[in-house]
């Protein structure tokens, strides 16, 4: 069994590869070795392109020289996140991203933000049982300390969800929502319409 194949069958339940006998001991192997490679994240001082590395390594995937996180950080498995471009991260956070979970270019998340992409059946003879969906976090999003965003949804472009928020459902480009379950509060202003560049260097740590 692939990488490939395994991220393909949490995003399908009649993936053929969740027939494969091998499938639940090649995932917990990757999951253990997330263990230890977010063990050696959390565990000692890392400049910051020791970090971009160090997720590189967790993700399997080539993280952007832009990215900047906060130590501590963990993950279920690591193998299923995109980071965008000038993403960052702030300390705390925990992504379960079997599901999948795209972060977009300029994404900022707070302080002990959750995502979310499993839940369990409802029904007692299934409660063990998983169901997966992706998280998807459109370019330039702020998603504020210890909101919790579920599985399935999408975050569009520039928005904003407040600390504290539950969001159960897509939240809309430009809109700021809070609250639990979330709901909409207000419209952001784009002042970026007149072609006016973002500064990405501003506050960047």
């Amino acid at each position: 069994m692939t990488l490939e194949e395994l991220r393909a069958s949490f995003a399908d339940e009649n993936h053929p590869a969740n027939k494969n006998p091998d499938r639940l001991d090649f995932f917990r192997e990757l999951c253990q070795e997330s263990r230890r490679i977010e063990m050696e994240l959390n565990s000692a001082y890392h400049t910051p392109e020791q970090i971009v590395e160090i997720m590189s390594r967790l993700t399997h995937r080539a993280v952007d020289p832009t990215f900047r996180l906060f130590p501590p950080f963990t993950a279920d498995f690591g193998k299923n996140i995109v980071f965008g471009k000038n993403v960052f991260v702030n300390a705390g956070c925990r992504f379960q991203d079997q599901g999948g979970i795209t972060i977009g270019d300029g994404v900022l998340i707070g302080h002990n933000v959750v995502l979310a992409t499993a839940t369990h059946d409802l029904a007692p003879s299934k409660s063990r049982k998983l169901h997966y969906k992706p998280i998807v976090i459109g370019d330039n999003a702020w998603i504020g300390s210890n909101a919790v965003i579920l599985q399935g949804v999408t975050v569009g472009e520039w928005a904003v969800v407040a600390a504290g928020a539950v969001v159960t459902r897509d939240v809309e480009p430009y809109t700021v929502v809070g609250g639990v379950p979330a709901k909409f509060i207000r419209r952001v202003d784009n002042d970026t319409e007149d072609g006016s560049p973002v500064d990405y260097t501003a506050g960047h740590i």
